[in-house]
């Protein structure tokens, strides 16, 4: 699961306690930021997860010298926070609005092949990060008291140990609440089956599983869902065919023949 942290305290110090791996994204035309050396003191309190520095415009430097110093400086001063030794990548720069290919899949086979240190925290404590929420509160009870309690269903990857129902779970912002119900689900974005080491993936493998955050063709609103179909796969019955088959059940001969003889007084 791939977070996005925003530059918010609260939601430094959620993900903090929850995450596997941080990758620190530098811009390296400007520096560290006040944000990055905060966010590594949240991680040293809550058991300092794996971090991996990436330094990201470097394309804005025009001089060479330059940029080898500027690297050089950044990443000692990146070791003295962290470790020394620690893994710093460089990202060129932007073109036509994305990342050299190769240097993503470096960066990605680098994380594939990373070994993480067990928290014996983390692994003795049940936590989940919840990608996608509904209200399941009955709609004729929040129209009579809009201040009604609420029932939610909260979906996401279990870490840690085992869920169990009545446990009492505390959600970041809101407080301690209990778990009426706990459901096992099929994985949404499961993994390949093909056997076998491979280097990358086919197009059809490449899936991307982000609900709730209107990636892809499906958009969320407040009240409502919306579903992008792509021009080409839209499919219109054809207006002149249906017409003129119209016209032709309209028109029709019939031919009829009847005899009759009454006779009254």
């Amino acid at each position: 699961t791939i977070y996005e942290c925003p530059t918010d305290l609260n939601a430094m110090c959620d993900l903090a306690k929850i995450a596997d791996l941080v990758l620190l994204v530098v811009d390296g035309a400007f520096g560290f930021e006040m944000e990055t050396f905060e966010f590594l003191n949240m991680c040293q309190v809550h058991g300092f997860p794996r971090i991996m520095g990436v330094l990201t415009h470097l394309d804005s430097f025009r001089n060479m010298a330059t940029l080898r110093r500027t690297k050089k400086v950044l990443k000692q001063r990146f070791w003295t926070d962290i470790y020394e030794g620690c893994k710093l990548f460089y990202l060129s720069g932007l073109k036509h609005g994305r990342y050299p290919k190769h240097e993503v899949s470096n960066l990605a086979r680098f994380i594939s092949v990373m070994k993480f240190r067990p928290l014996i925290w983390r692994n003795t404590h049940p936590y989940v990060l919840a990608d996608r929420m509904e209200d399941v509160t009955p709609p004729a009870a929040v129209q009579r008291d809009p201040l009604t309690s609420r029932s939610i269903c909260l979906f996401g990857y279990s870490r840690g140990t085992f869920l169990k129902p009545q446990m009492k779970v505390h959600i970041p912002g809101l407080g301690d609440y209990y778990m009426a119900e706990v459901t096992a689900l099929e994985d949404p974005c499961p993994l390949p089956e093909r056997e076998g080491v491979r280097r990358r993936l086919n197009a059809k493998e490449k899936r991307l599983f982000a609900p709730m955050s209107n990636l892809g063709d499906i958009t969320y609103d407040a009240d409502a869902v919306y579903v992008d179909i792509p021009d080409a796969a839209v499919r219109f019955s054809d207006v002149s065919k249906r017409a003129r088959k119209g016209d032709g059940d309209a028109d029709g001969d019939g031919d009829g023949d009847g005899d009759g003889d009454g006779d009254g007084d």
